[in-house]
């Protein structure tokens, strides 16, 4: 006799039925996909409503005419502006240095010299 034997003395009877016929199993997993399926199309088209009220609404804001008089954003327009508001009101002042500065600065250090 085999250690193991191929055929389980206590086999369930739910077991035997599907062993011999495949479709108890696989008809009603078919049918629960399907009809998950049909019950799903529920939550997508209350999403989808959702999203064109948001989309009236915003076309609601533009019947009011707040899009009419904008002006066009022009990015070299701008920058002109800026800079020449930028230069105008610009004036250099000094500024006392610490005690010990020169007026100078502070020279540079000596590199260290490599031996030969």
């Amino acid at each position: 006799m085999p250690a193991f034997p191929s055929n389980p003395l206590n086999e369930a009877a739910y077991s035997r039925l599907f062993r011999r016929y495949p479709a108890l199993f696989g008809v009603p997993f078919v049918l629960l996909i399907v009809g998950a399926s049909f019950g799903m199309q529920q939550f997508t088209q209350t999403r989808y409503d959702l999203h064109s009220q948001k989309v009236t609404a915003l076309n609601k804001e533009q019947e009011l005419g707040l899009q009419k008089n904008r002006k066009q954003f022009d990015i070299r327009e701008e920058y002109f502006k800026l800079s020449s508001t930028a230069a105008e009101d610009w004036e250099p002042k000094r500024i006392q240095r610490p005690k010990g500065v020169p007026d100078w600065g502070v020279p540079p250090e000596e590199p260290p010299q490599k031996r030969p």
